[in-house]
């Protein structure tokens, strides 16, 4: 059996020897997961990028408190959004419990129902067993 040793790759930090500052497609070259190290001209792109992407973060930081301030949203600390309103989701339907004819007759069924599985094979029918409430 022929076995084929894996290149050895490491860092050498200059100044601080602080692994987290290490970018992450170095750390994807050391752990073998790209073949070839990052350019300089690659890594000056990557870093654009993310500069770009931090601008956006602080403009939509912005634009969040403007419209906090505004009255148009809800927040509940700065950068997360108020959790949406599900009792106005809720409303939008129908109560059951109004007098709905149907669902009287579901249940109905329901209570005829029981607790246990029933019917195999053949007499086997889909939806027929609920689980206890």
């Amino acid at each position: 059996m022929v076995s084929v040793m894996k290149e050895k790759r490491w860092v050498v930090f200059k100044g601080e020897h602080e692994p987290t500052s290490v970018p992450v497609e170095w750390i994807c070259w050391l752990n073998g997961q790209r073949k070839n190290a990052p350019t300089p001209e690659e890594m000056a792109e990557l870093e654009a990028r993310r500069e770009l992407v931090r601008l956006n973060v602080a403009r939509l930081k912005e634009e969040e408190e403007r419209l906090a301030k505004e009255g148009k949203i809800k927040v509940t600390s700065v950068g997360k959004l108020a959790a949406p309103d599900l009792k106005s989701f809720v409303r939008q339907f129908p109560d059951a419990t109004e007098g709905d004819t149907a669902a009287e007759a579901s249940n109905a069924e329901d209570e005829s129902r029981s607790s246990e599985p029933s019917g195999s094979g053949e007499s086997f029918r889909p939806g027929t067993w609920q689980p206890p409430i």
